[in-house]
């Protein structure tokens, strides 16, 4: 067993099986330090953050300052309060440390009480290209889960400025990950970034880093299993119900889902597929496909069940399986099915419809704007990103290489 994970492993699925040493945390317990960016935080940074709870009692999540992520990869897209409550909002998290060094220190897993740190099996570089856990792995207080394949922060900005539409297809080219090239519109912008000389950002199928080039992410039902709690509502419980995309998910969603799990006991969230999401958004939305968003609100601490692939309206079908007590909307325009049906009709006659301002402005749309007024930053960002991550892969397998040889 490799010394990195001497006290756990992580299979092909991601998944970990977990030998829990006795802690030197607090009361024996096991406490895990994770620490990174978690810019657009998405499902993969949850699924890393759920294989290290599997690996210990506790983890602590250390973020990086905005001033400290600028300096070693360009500007954030969200700020450092957005990404500390993005953070606190995942299920598996028990503490938030903002201000972690961007090279991991004893110093660090020892004023937090944490016995070890966890990190992805790819490589986080700094600014002068010093692999940021070098020390915890020298001390051997560093453990490896399995990256979630087919997401990342670099795709994600790569499917807004390029307004691809490939993350949703349906039948069978659903899976189908070569880059769109047939829209006017795609062919115009792929004409302004040539003259500008910017990327296909994470969706050249061909991939460019090992990390984060784009591979179609692929669900599985164990990966919803790992994802849910699994629990059903109590006879007695107060159910309520809210419906939407929840495409990118950020902290306007996560502050609306918070205030409408405080009217009941059981919160369940209807998903709209992306063909019905396109329909009222238009462009290139749902931004992430229908698997995407399901894990992504899955992974969220307010929410206790994901109805995948809801009906636009609200029917008494649905109310009646689910035993439905509240339904809600946020304060963003309800589009009308076919232009004049309501699609809360049923639960306003019943008179359990509530509207609620979860007092966030963040939408969607909101950072879609963010990104494209910064496309050329970000682009740099991510290019430079990638050129580290070449060289570090290139001679992490020359090192391979030379170990089997010798």
């Amino acid at each position: 067993m490799s010394e990195k994970l001497m006290n756990g492993t992580c299979n092909g699925n991601g998944d970990v099986t977990s030998n829990k040493c006795n802690g030197t945390g607090k009361g024996n317990e096991i406490r895990v330090w994770c620490d990174g960016c978690y810019d657009m935080v998405h499902f993969g940074h949850a699924n890393s953050l759920r294989q290290a709870k599997a690996l210990g009692d506790k983890v602590i999540v250390g973020i990086h300052t905005d001033e400290e992520i600028t300096k070693h990869k360009g500007p954030p897209v969200f700020t450092e309060e957005e990404r500390v409550k993005m953070v606190k909002g995942i299920k598996w998290v028990d503490e938030v440390v903002l201000g972690a060094p961007y090279v991991t220190t004893l110093e660090v897993l020892d004023q937090n009480n944490c016995d070890f740190c966890v990190h992805g099996d790819d490589i986080t570089m700094t600014a002068e290209g010093v692999d940021t856990y070098h020390l915890v792995k020298s001390a051997n207080r560093y453990k490896e889960v399995k990256r979630t394949a087919g997401v990342s922060t670099t795709d994600l900005v790569g499917r807004m400025l390029l307004l691809t539409r490939n993350h949703f297809r349906q039948g069978s080219a659903e899976y189908d990950i070569e880059k769109e090239e047939s829209t006017a519109k795609l062919l115009k912008l792929q004409q302004l970034q040539s003259r500008l000389g910017s990327s296909n950002m994470g969706q050249d199928s061909s991939a460019k880093s090992p990390w984060t080039g784009c591979s179609q992410f692929l669900p599985t039902t164990q990966k919803i299993i790992q994802f849910s709690d699994g629990k059903s509502p109590n006879p007695s419980d107060k159910i309520v119900y809210v419906a939407g995309a929840f495409d990118l998910f950020h902290v306007g969603h996560l502050d609306f889902l918070e205030k409408a799990s405080k009217l009941g006991d059981y919160l369940i969230v209807g998903l709209h597929t992306d063909p019905v999401v396109n329909s009222y958004k238009g462009s290139n939305y749902p931004i992430m496909n229908l698997h995407e968003r399901v894990l992504s609100v899955l992974a969220c601490k307010f929410v206790n069940e994901v109805v995948i692939g809801a009906p636009y309206c609200v029917t008494e079908e649905l109310l009646d399986h689910f035993k439905i007590d509240i339904v809600c909307h946020g304060r963003t325009p309800i589009a009308m099915e076919d232009g004049k049906i309501d699609p809360y009709a049923v639960p306003k006659t019943r008179a359990i419809f509530e509207l609620l301002d979860s007092g966030n402005e963040m939408t969607t749309e909101r950072i879609v704007e963010r990104i494209i007024s910064h496309r050329l930053e970000y682009e740099r960002r991510n290019q430079a990103k990638e050129k580290k991550e070449i060289e570090a892969f290139e001679a992490l397998q020359r090192q391979k290489q030379t170990q089997k040889a010798g």
